[in-house]
């Protein structure tokens, strides 16, 4: 609202210096008698207030009433009635107040050519008025197009996320596993993370990480020795207060833990973040399931991936990077995005 109360005000504010200095350009060009060509500086601002009618007339009544219509052939009859009513008035204005100049000689130059000309720059005004109320409209719906696409992405991935982990517990409770308990706490604080910290545009770097840790700790209760887990994040206490889009990194350490173990072998995950002014730089690597192996497919494969993948596009088109690579059984992602 106050942006929008501020945008009519500048350009109520150019709208009046423009105007101001067409009318005062006479006093700064008259002669010792206050004339210009032989006519009176009155005579002037006499023309230059029809001409204010005219132009706002024709840009915010006729154009948008008949030709934003289609409605052409009463435009145009709008138009020339308008044109021929200024020149009408400027002559009875002239008769009343400067009958002492002869209607032959400033009727066509001092009168009808500027109304012409105001009108030319009315309907040019009012088609460039158009072109960036349309582009605004545009940018409006795409941002809201955009915020209820982003609005859908997150509600996306908050239950796949919590589906998964459900089904760690479930793995720990068959076990009768005394981690089962710290599990369910650690899953608490997942959640308090996507239902409450999340709500907000974005969060901090800080707060990311911790919701990364608490997700890695909580495999590493449910796989114990089973899977070889490693995670070097070094980021300094000033590039925690960086903000990101939430839960943009977990989708990626999701999937590593989804298809990088069950496997036979020595099944490894490993994950590495850092941050260089201000560009963050977030691996994970991880072995994946043998093709052959029927086992390792799933319907609902890589639904957190595309998830991200999407959300990066939408929120960071210009500013990030994102390398997969899938090949001698090691599944490798980087992703590289500007943070703030």
């Amino acid at each position: 609202m106050k942006v929008l109360f501020k945008s009519k005000y500048i350009t109520v504010s150019l709208h009046v210096l423009i105007w101001g200095m067409i009318m005062l350009t006479p006093f700064f060009i008259a002669n010792a008698h206050n004339k210009v060509n032989n006519l009176p500086i009155g005579y002037f601002i006499m023309g230059d207030v029809v001409n204010i009618a005219i132009f706002y007339t024709n840009a915010f009544w006729l154009w948008p009433r008949f030709l934003n219509k289609q409605r052409y052939k009463r435009y145009i009859l709008g138009a020339i009635a308008l044109i021929e009513a200024g020149f009408e008035l400027k002559l009875l204005l002239q008769w009343l107040f400067f009958s002492d100049i002869p209607k032959e000689y400033a009727s066509f130059k001092f009168l009808l050519m500027p109304s012409i000309g105001i009108f030319v720059i009315s309907c040019l005004y009012r088609i460039i008025l158009d072109r960036v109320r349309f582009e605004r409209q545009q940018k409006e719906r795409q941002a809201a197009q955009l915020a209820t696409e982003l609005r859908f992405l997150r509600s996306q991935i908050s239950p796949h996320f919590l589906f998964n982990v459900l089904t760690n517990l479930v793995s720990l409770a068959r076990k009768r596993s005394d981690q089962l308990e710290p599990s369910l706490i650690m899953l608490s604080e997942l959640m308090r993370y996507m239902l409450y910290d999340t709500q907000g545009k974005k969060v901090t770097l800080g707060t990311e990480i911790d919701y990364l840790h608490s997700y890695i700790e909580l495999q590493k209760l449910r796989f114990g020795n089973d899977i070889a887990i490693s995670s070097s994040i070094g980021v300094s206490d000033s590039d925690r207060s960086l903000t990101i889009e939430p839960m943009l990194l977990i989708p990626f350490v999701e999937n590593a833990f989804k298809h990088g173990v069950g496997h036979s072998g020595e099944p490894r995950i490993d994950i590495r973040l850092s941050v260089d002014r201000q560009w963050m730089r977030f691996e994970v690597e991880n072995t994946v399931f043998d093709p052959a192996d029927p086992d390792g497919k799933e319907e609902h494969s890589g639904l957190g991936l595309n998830n991200v993948v999407t959300r990066l596009k939408l929120l960071y088109p210009d500013h990030h990077t994102l390398t997969i690579r899938n090949e001698d059984h090691l599944f490798h992602i980087t992703l590289t995005l500007q943070l703030i």
